[in-house]
């Protein structure tokens, strides 16, 4: 059984991958908002009880199963921030964002992928 092949980047490749996804990408004040996460921040919900900021309602069950064992669950114990905010609550200003072309085709409702049409 023969073995897969495995993917080789050269050298700029991986030196331009690392600095677009650690240089600052400019954008002026809207781009500093847009990386620190806007209006909301990076985090998607708030406990109600700490004001801990957490990421997703999973990580939001995790937390209260050790910081508040003793009250029970709700889901209404944790604020969607975004969502507080208007939702979507950065723009992009200043993320490069992917190169991939079939997730860019994708996104945009091209369909993408393999097959005929």
């Amino acid at each position: 059984m023969a073995k897969a092949k495995p993917t080789k980047h050269t050298a700029a490749e991986c030196a331009a991958k690392a600095k677009a996804a650690n240089t600052n990408m400019g954008g002026g004040e809207a781009g500093l908002k847009d990386r620190l996460g806007g209006a909301a921040g990076h985090s998607k919900f708030l406990c109600n009880h700490c004001k801990t900021p957490l990421t997703s309602l999973t990580q939001a069950k995790i937390h209260h199963e050790a910081k508040h064992d003793k009250l029970p669950f709700a889901e209404s114990d944790y604020t969607d921030v975004h969502e507080a905010h208007g939702g979507v609550t950065t723009q992009g200003i200043a993320v490069r964002g992917t190169t991939n072309q079939e997730k860019i085709r994708h996104k945009h409702g091209g369909g993408g992928g393999a097959g005929g049409e």
